[in-house]
């Protein structure tokens, strides 16, 4: 089939639209590309189609379990063989997931970048047919591959295994240094960049001014109807507020990493389907959220970078209907900025220290030690040498990206059972409850070696497929160990050191310039523009967004504070269109949706025509029936 086939029989779409068609043209024609879409200009086709019109099998690189699980949903409910790999799954299933990739059972195969280290996956690749490679939420690669997740710096080492085979990189947020950074790391053949325009002129920006954020928000959360989002620094703090808010009647649910896979599935699921009105999230909230009338996004905290703030603010109003993303600032929100960036990047000697101290800790000696392994007390740690924890954190996580150590403070090891009776013995166990019984053989229907070893299991997991709670299943390993039957490990999440190599000598100690320096230098960047951004008083909100991204527009957006500050706003309504301009700007828009196909609303931009006079004419044509929406996208 050729792509517009594949376009209307699995999507019922009759043309592309913005710059979806150029994208698939590059990658079908084997070249490297790096597409920038904003949030909502359907980056997803942009592989999915080529990956059903071409030979072989697609890999699909994404950050997050939860966006790969929904993808694949998603596509399977189109007749569509896709499939995902992930951490939890049992060695089994993820054999037989490559097979059947290797045999041509899928068309698209999601995996995270850790996964491409995988000796396994790697032997498998080598045995499929590759159509392309895409790269998700590439932006990544910078914002993220220099930190806690440096697999992402690893991925072009895929290329080896198919050389000749190209990169698709999506991404809905990159300055011109990050498009640059981005193509440089995934080893492009050619530097190749299809962008379509980041403004969004159905978002009103607002930096509010408060030294009280509980009350402005309670304010905002009060006058603005819909679903929003708060987005807080702290995992603490998304429980505190979430409560704060039932307890005035504003139904909310927090959201962390720190919660089980199964209670952020639950959580946003309830938000998803409006039985949830505000999700109060950290930044572990965001990608891959496919909801489209999100009315209000509020930040109680103030992001670390331009970046960051962007693609939050950006999850609200993707339906095209106006929005909101209001930003709570305090007079001291510029200090809180620059402390947390000397926390983070605390100086050379402090960090030495730290590595000095670690080795005390742990009585490991210079020239030793190389492959220790331990968990990590962070509190009495710094007990112990009276240390702040966030700075102690800071040098821990600059060592490990110097490759001293590694620190896994995220870490979540599975729980492990083993049965310590054999199996004759099992059968004639008499004194145990029906109900563990029945638990133990479900557990060994679904559970290979479960008498000659520790096997990983997810409490979650085994709940869901019993339909009772993850607790109920925790107290039933307990039993089963008070009985003698099983060895039970429940999972830890206490952070783990290990020495990479042997503890060094202090004068020996040095730290590699894109370690720290060149890091250092970029986040101070980063928070400059924030700053920046925080405390213009005179500039229009978006256009100090577009601006960062390199992307130069002339119109103020007349909706933001600093627009209305200056007057703009009263300007705007006092020259409100009139019968003949407005009659101009409704024939040009019906002669742009000639064709009676439906266009994303970006392609209706026009230097020609301010966006607020399109918007509202727009927004008349809607009222009148003249035209029709979906989403962001309008037509006849």
């Amino acid at each position: 089939m050729t792509k517009h086939e594949i376009l209307k029989k699995y999507w019922g779409y009759d043309n592309f639209r913005g710059i979806q068609e150029q994208i698939i043209d590059e990658i079908m024609a084997g070249r490297d590309v790096l597409g920038l879409m904003p949030t909502g200009g359907g980056k997803s086709i942009t592989f999915q189609v080529p990956a059903l019109a071409m030979e072989g099998v697609c890999i699909v690189v994404s950050p997050l379990i939860a966006l790969m699980k929904d993808q694949v949903q998603n596509l399977r409910k189109r007749n569509i063989k896709a499939a995902a790999i992930y951490s939890g799954m049992s060695h089994n299933k993820i054999l037989e997931t490559l097979e059947n990739a290797v045999y041509g059972g899928v068309k698209i195969l999601y995996v995270s970048p850790e996964r491409l280290e995988s000796e396994l996956f790697q032997a498998k690749l080598s045995h499929m047919k590759v159509s392309f490679f895409t790269i998700d939420e590439s932006h990544c690669i910078c914002q993220w591959g220099y930190d806690f997740r440096p697999s992402y710096l690893k991925i072009a080492d895929i290329r080896r295994i198919h050389p000749t085979k190209p990169i698709l990189a999506l991404t809905a947020t990159a300055t011109p240094a990050v498009v640059a950074d981005i193509q440089e790391k995934l080893s492009f053949k050619q530097t190749n960049c299809l962008s379509m325009s980041f403004h969004r002129p159905n978002l009103t920006y607002i930096v509010q001014k408060t030294d009280n954020k509980v009350n402005e928000m309670l304010k905002l959360l009060t006058e603005t109807e819909g679903s929003a989002i708060v987005y807080v620094s702290s995992r603490d703090k998304t429980t505190e507020i979430a409560d704060l808010l039932r307890k005035v009647g504003i139904s909310a649910e927090g959201y962390n990493a720190g919660l089980t896979s199964l209670h952020r599935d639950v959580r946003q699921q309830k938000w998803t389907d409006d039985r949830t009105r505000v999700i109060v999230a950290t930044n572990a909230f965001g990608m891959g959220i496919d909801k489209p009338d999100v009315r209000l996004v509020i930040h109680f905290d103030c992001p670390t970078s331009i970046e960051a703030y962007f693609q939050e603010a950006g999850r609200a109003g993707r339906d095209g209907k106006p929005a909101k993303a209001i930003l709570l600032a305090s007079n001291k929100e510029a200090n809180r900025l620059k402390q947390k960036l000397a926390a983070e990047y605390p100086e050379k000697d402090f960090i030495s220290r730290i590595y000095e101290l670690v080795g005390c800790f742990y009585e490991v000696g210079v020239g030793c030690g190389k492959g220790y392994s331990r968990i990590f007390d962070m509190s009495k740690f710094c007990k112990t040498y009276k240390l702040f924890p966030a700075h102690a954190s800071s040098a821990l996580h600059i060592l490990s990206n110097a490759g001293y150590i590694r620190y896994d403070d995220e870490r979540n090891s599975m729980s492990k059972i083993r049965f310590i009776v054999d199996r004759d013995e099992l059968y004639h166990i008499g004194s145990i409850p029906e109900r563990l019984t029945d638990f133990m053989q479900e557990l060994l229907r679904n559970h290979s070696g479960l008498f000659t070893s520790y096997v990983t299991i997810q409490e979650e997991r085994i709940a869901d497929e019993l339909q009772i709670t993850p607790q109920e299943v925790y107290e039933m390993f307990l039993e089963l160990s008070r009985y003698g039957i099983i060895r039970y490990i429940p999972r830890s999440k206490e952070p783990l050191i290990t020495f990479v190599i042997d503890r060094v000598a202090p004068e020996y100690f040095f730290l590699p310039k894109e370690c720290y320096q060149l890091l250092k230098e970029k986040a101070t960047v980063r928070i400059e523009k924030m700053v920046q951004y925080i405390t213009d008083t005179t500039t229009c909100r978006s256009k100090l967004l577009l601006d960062y991204f390199g992307e130069k527009f002339q119109e103020d957006c007349l909706q933001c504070d600093n627009c209305q500050n200056m007057n703009r706003h009263e300007a705007a309504e006092d020259s409100a269109i009139s019968a003949d301009s407005s009659t101009a700007i409704e024939a040009y828009v019906m002669q742009k949706l000639a064709d009676r196909q439906m266009h994303h609303i970006s392609e209706l931009y026009t230097a020609d025509i301010p966006s607020p006079k399109l918007m509202r004419t727009i927004q008349q044509m809607l009222q009148e029936e003249k035209i029709k929406s979906r989403g962001t996208l309008i037509g006849y």
